[in-house]
């Protein structure tokens, strides 16, 4: 198969790489002529484990081509995957103006019937938005072709995305015509080969399971911090509560972890979203905007604790930052805990060092040089008044204990991510803050 994907960002590039290591031909298109440049030179926009290997390997082999010219890519393609941004507006609502722009482009070159699947993260609806910039073009070229929309929201975790492609939990296709559904069929063929399911719907309710999905992994993690906070006040041990709850099979024990709050490309913007749709039809979601609301004070929960700790004015006082990005094993700053922490420690006049694997080059358009950054773990702790664990990157999982003590100023630890344990760092001198915890 022939398959065109408008996007090269996070979603489009994987998706663009994976079908085309199962043996199809693939353009991926995008504006950006630096981006296109870059990855010609094998320069990847964004970091995920394994992507670069698979690029690379596609691109040799010739299945994978970049492109910054939409109609010569979408010539004798059968499905062309719409894949860019959708980011939130100032009210919550996804902005829709790229999706349409590539609509409208796919209906000014196509040739042939094609089928035209939304992979973006978009609200319900937008389906017929996108058939009706499709038509409109046609309408406009006097052509008559026939096309099918469909809709294949994307279930990619950042840091294993390729596995996720590659060994799906279940594919989920909203289409309207059984014509669409044979080319989507045929198109996962290779990946539902070991027994994942492929899910065909009618196309809102395929919009509606990603932002459900989304909401209800983001209401898993704001409850449990909100359980962690009352667990601390409390004195009782959220760790324990997790686990007591979290064997439970109705509960489980993923996104069952207390931490500074959620980040990333997809549950702030998909719950801010699924929010605002609701009230646009006249019903509250009370639950999620709670959610969010519970998301945005966890991510203060540890400067409360640095202030009840050193005090109000931080004037003079210097941390070290270890992790940057709202998740390990990706580079992605997008409302991340990180920066929230680093803006209310400057306000309060405090200075920030900060380490993080990946991410630092990302970090830097949010943040400046308004905090410094390390190229190691170790340095960035080099007069710090404490140490605060914002991202669980592996290398942070079993540092020298007897190291971090030398270098910190004054052995304090606040722990974002509950993975030390404090009993062994107060035996071993340290003051040590955790999440929920005695």
């Amino acid at each position: 198969m022939k398959i065109t994907v408008v996007g090269t960002g996070y979603v489009g590039l994987v998706t663009g790489a994976c079908l085309s290591d199962v043996g199809m031909n693939v353009t991926c298109v995008d504006v950006n002529v630096e981006k296109i440049t870059n990855l010609h030179k094998g320069i990847l926009p964004i970091y995920e484990p394994g992507l670069e290997e698979i690029v690379k390997r596609n691109v040799a082999a010739g299945r994978l081509n970049f492109s910054t010219q939409l109609g010569e890519a979408i010539q004798d393609s059968e499905a062309a995957f719409i894949a860019v941004g959708t980011p939130p507006g100032e009210d919550g609502s996804a902005d829709l103006q790229y999706v349409l722009a590539v609509a409208e482009g796919i209906g000014q070159h196509m040739t042939d019937y094609l089928v035209v699947i939304t992979k973006s993260t978009v609200p319900v609806g937008t389906a017929e938005k996108v058939r009706g910039a499709l038509q409109a073009a046609l309408n406009a070229r006097g052509s008559a072709l026939d096309f099918d929309v469909a809709s294949n929201p994307e279930f990619l975790k950042e840091g294993a995305a390729i596995d996720d492609f590659m060994k799906p939990d279940r594919i989920v296709c909203g289409v309207e015509s059984q014509r669409a559904q044979d080319v989507l069929t045929r198109l996962y063929k290779p990946f539902t080969l070991n027994g994942h399911p492929v899910l065909f719907m009618d196309i809102p309710s395929a919009e509606m399971t990603k932002y459900a999905a989304n909401a209800m992994l983001a209401t898993k993690i704001s409850f449990m911090n909100d359980m962690a906070n009352l667990c601390e006040i409390m004195g009782a041990d959220v760790n324990q509560v997790r686990k007591g709850i979290g064997s439970d099979p109705r509960i489980g024990t993923k996104f069952i972890y207390p931490g500074i709050g959620y980040g990333g490309s997809c549950f702030p913007k998909d719950v801010k979203a699924l929010v605002r749709t609701g009230r646009e039809q006249g019903y509250e979601l009370r639950i999620l905007q709670a959610v969010e609301d519970v998301n945005d004070d966890q991510k203060l929960v540890m400067v409360r604790k640095i202030k009840a700790h050193f005090g109000d004015d931080l004037k003079g006082r210097h941390f070290a930052f270890w992790g940057l990005s709202f998740k390990p094993e990706t580079d992605d700053m997008r409302e991340a805990p990180s920066v929230v922490i680093a803006e209310e420690l400057l306000a309060a006049g405090a200075t920030v060092t900060a380490y993080d694997p990946v991410a630092a080059h990302e970090a830097k358009h949010q943040l400046g040089d308004r905090i410094q950054y390390a190229a190691n773990a170790y340095e960035a702790l080099t007069g710090a008044d404490a140490l605060l664990l914002i991202t669980e990157w592996r290398e942070f999982r079993v540092p020298n204990w007897d190291r971090v003590k030398q270098s910190l100023k004054q052995p304090v630890v606040f722990d974002g991510r509950n993975i030390y344990s404090g009993a062994e760092l107060r035996a071993s001198g340290f003051t040590y803050s955790g999440i929920g915890l005695k």
